[in-house]
């Protein structure tokens, strides 16, 4: 029997930087998660100083990764390992070499995409869009909205469906779970919003399924049946560990390459 092939995945986001080692063969985490608070004001240098905390933390906790290449996953639009973006993190990463600035700090090979898209690509291969043909669009709920498009298995990257115009603004402004919660919304008002929102997504994409996931995905049940869609529309399965899951499989597909 081969070994398993293991890999360090680690999500960034502008509240939280939590990695921890993943099988990438069964789309599992093994060994401790660890989690630790972003730094205040989320500059590159304290942010690449935490995030080599954290990965430390999980390889001291075990098993040995056997991969080097650490996989992340971030709040931006990144291209060939700059992020273009940023999104409740510091100006300071609007075009920084973000694959570089990680990896110095770390001493190790890192490999980033959005956070989106790394999620949605844990959905695809383990969870609610496993073995789905056709187009796939993953939606990610919390602070803004995030998207990951897949096309027969493969990711249009960067999509950032989130901020499409509806009523003159980014649709997240109003339709995010943080609206939900900043404007006290009953789960049936802010589903009347979801519904604008992913009425236009079907009529632009003309997906095949649609999967909503962000943590709160756990209680989709009190807003997925509300919703009036010619399309399938499911939660996800692997919720606030997609993203871990997801940048794994990406460092272990980039040795590969």
């Amino acid at each position: 029997m081969s070994p398993r092939r293991l890999a360090v995945g680690l999500d960034i986001g502008g509240s939280g930087i939590k990695a921890a080692v993943v099988d990438v063969e069964a789309g599992e985490l093994v060994g401790d998660r660890v989690r630790v608070a972003t730094p205040e004001q989320a500059r590159p240098d304290d942010v690449a100083r935490v995030a080599d905390e954290v990965v430390d933390a999980v390889v001291a906790a075990g098993p040995e990764p056997t991969v080097r290449t650490v996989g992340v996953g971030f709040p931006a639009v990144v291209r060939h390992g700059v992020t273009t973006t940023a999104a409740n993190v510091h100006a300071d990463w609007i075009d920084a070499p973000a694959a570089k600035i990680l990896g110095a700090a770390m001493d190790r090979d890192v490999v980033v995409a959005n956070d989106a898209d790394v999620a949605g690509l844990a959905e695809i291969r383990f969870g609610a869009g496993r073995g789905v043909a056709g187009v796939v669009l993953v939606t990610t709920l919390g602070t803004g909205i995030g998207s990951a498009l897949f096309v027969g298995g493969v990711l249009v990257p960067n999509t950032e469906l989130g901020h499409l115009e509806l009523d003159g603004q980014d649709a997240e402004t109003s339709a995010a779970d943080s609206a939900r919660e900043r404007e006290d919304l009953s789960w049936k008002d802010w589903a009347a919003r979801l519904q604008r929102f992913y009425t236009l997504l079907e009529t632009v994409l003309q997906p095949d399924l649609m999967i909503v996931g962000g943590g709160v995905s756990k209680k989709h049940e009190k807003f997925l049946p509300l919703l009036t869609l010619r399309v399938p529309i499911v939660p996800a399965e692997l919720r606030n560990e997609a993203g871990i899951i997801g940048a794994a499989v990406m460092a272990a597909e980039s040795e590969q390459s």
